[in-house]
């Protein structure tokens, strides 16, 4: 276990341990960790300069780049928050975002794939455009003193990064954060319409992530490939701490496209893989593979039904990959298969709890505790959210009476204490690895003017695990088509929240309880009968 429970001390025991290893490869740039320091303090001195202090939030709205892991940890070093931003997000979300975590500083580019980050920020602070760097004050962002892009131009009121890092004070500023503080916030989609803002602290990251890392057996020769979004809680909170607490390298891919990610893993000698079926399958498939050798890969983390673990064994070569469960709450994950175990355990099970984790199978109605092999829901202790941003309410109803993190999901513990995932009591979609909310999916269609009536559920999907499909009454007398429908959400919502299918039904073909509430099981049992026939 490293010493450092701050991210800004564990950055410091590496580096003095290994100055010359390297830490992040990204394109043609190789940064050791001594190189990786010296612009994290380079950044940490700009930020200050900025105003940037004590639980003050820095947000990030970077694809995966060494920008993105500098300003965490520079972040990190003055005590300040890493607020983790989408980006899949529309203007309309990124705005509900900003206006919610109250940033001091943001760090993003231009545009990314087709997505135009600083005009959605102009539009949001018009003010911008006449302010200097550090000095903006706005109406709708009052917190927010600075943007910085990472281009190397940038527009009236942007700072440019090159020139902030050149202004940065390169002596080492002191560790402001404390074990216990906030290094993260992290938004997920949960049962609410809007997205939940998880926040994680640094020692619990730092030593679950170590876990993890354990569990898969790494140490400082190690590569990890890293095409996950480190927006999510399996990129920051969980491949992110792993790797680093073993010392290795990060391998970073800006975007999983399949023919560049087989020539990164090859070229660099990858040994460590975190992705999900749909991409595996994707690498398994593309003309490029059969010449890949992938000859260093060994492990990693992925997730699915145990035909989709085998399938990601064979699609990337690695033999001791390992079957995984948890939420972002539990700091990515709160079980493990260990890379040793054999095949059939690594397949059909999501492995035994994490050092400092318990985890434990109720009746989901009475909150009683179940004995082993009884299928019920699962709750969690140990390194748990410390709670969500801004959000108190939602922070009382996740956990129990009794401090037990409330999963909604179903599972059973067997007699060997290994966890075997059975499903999920909430409405939450994962599609692709990520989640969906379907009330905000919702609430979107609801704006439309034909539509009366809309309600989304998840599905079985063969490629991305679950898929979302809208069920949808219009207006008397409207029209419109699910084409229309769907173009209208690709313009309001990210990509991955976009209904896969809409359908249309009357009001009398939606499954009602006695008191006319509609019932979503049996919806979704219809859909589901409707897609797999459909797929097949």
């Amino acid at each position: 276990m490293p010493r450092g429970r701050t991210l800004g001390a564990l950055l410091d025991e590496i580096t003095d341990r290994q100055p010359h290893a390297e830490a992040v490869v990204f394109r043609g740039e190789r940064l050791t960790y001594a190189a990786l320091r010296a612009q994290v303090d380079r950044l940490a001195g700009a930020l200050a300069a900025f105003g940037v202090g004590r639980g003050d939030r820095v947000a990030v709205l970077l694809p995966n780049r060494p920008e993105w892991l500098i300003t965490a940890f520079a972040a990190a070093r003055l005590g300040a928050v890493t607020v983790a931003i989408s980006t899949f997000s529309t203007p309309r979300e990124l705005g509900w975002t900003l206006e919610h975590a109250q940033p001091r500083v943001l760090v993003t580019l231009e545009s990314f794939r087709g997505r135009e980050y600083l005009g959605a920020v102009h539009e949001l602070c018009p003010e911008l455009a006449r302010s200097a760097p550090g000095a903006l004050k706005s109406e709708r962002l009052p917190e927010l003193r600075a943007v910085i892009a990472v281009e190397a131009r940038a527009p009236d009121g942007v700072a440019r990064w090159s020139d902030v890092l050149a202004r940065g004070d390169a002596r080492a500023p002191g560790d402001a954060a404390r074990p216990d503080d906030v290094c993260f916030v992290l938004y997920t989609s949960g049962s609410t319409a809007l997205p939940k803002g998880v926040t994680l602290a640094h020692g619990s990251v730092i030593a679950n992530g170590f876990d993890i890392g354990e569990r898969q057996h790494l140490t400082a020769a190690d590569r990890l490939w890293l095409s996950v979004p480190l927006f999510w809680s399996f990129g920051s909170a969980n491949a992110l701490p792993a790797i680093l607490t073993h010392g290795g390298t990060i391998v970073l891919q800006e975007s999983f496209e399949p023919g560049e990610a087989l020539a990164l893993m090859d070229d660099e000698r990858c040994s460590v893989y975190y992705g999900m079926a749909n991409m595996a399958r994707a690498l398994l498939e593309h003309p490029d593979r059969p010449r890949r050798a992938l000859a260093a890969m060994r492990t990693g983390l992925t997730i699915g039904l145990p035909e989709d673990v085998a399938m990601t064994m064979e699609a990337v070569r690695a033999p001791e990959l390992c079957n995984v469960y948890g939420a972002t709450e539990t700091y990515g994950n709160c079980a493990v298969t260990d890379a040793h175990d054999p095949l059939d355990v690594r397949l059909t099970t999501q492995g035994r709890p994490l050092p400092g984790m318990q985890v434990r199978v109720v009746d989901p109605d009475s909150g009683r505790p179940l004995g082993p092999g009884k299928v019920g829901e699962f709750r969690v202790k140990g390194y748990l959210t410390p709670g969500y941003y801004r959000d108190p309410e939602q922070t009382r109803a996740a956990f129990d009476a009794e401090g037990w993190f409330v999963t909604g999901d179903l599972g059973l513990v067997g007699d060997d204490g290994r966890l075997r995932f059975r499903g999920r009591l909430k409405e939450l979609i994962k599609t692709g690895g990520a989640n969906v909310a379907p009330l905000e999916v919702e609430a979107i269609l609801l704006t439309h003017p034909a539509v009366k009536q809309a309600y989304v559920v998840g599905v079985s999907d063969r490629e991305r695990g679950e898929v979302g499909i809208a069920a949808v009454e219009l207006h008397d007398g409207a029209v419109a088509t699910a084409e229309a429908l769907t173009a209208f959400c690709r313009e309001r919502l990210a990509s991955y929240k976009v209904p896969a299918r809409i359908v249309f039904r009357a009001a009398d073909q939606f499954p009602r309880t006695a008191t006319g509430k509609v019932q979503k099981p049996r919806l979704r049992e219809d859909l589901e009968r409707l897609h797999a026939g459909e797929a097949r």
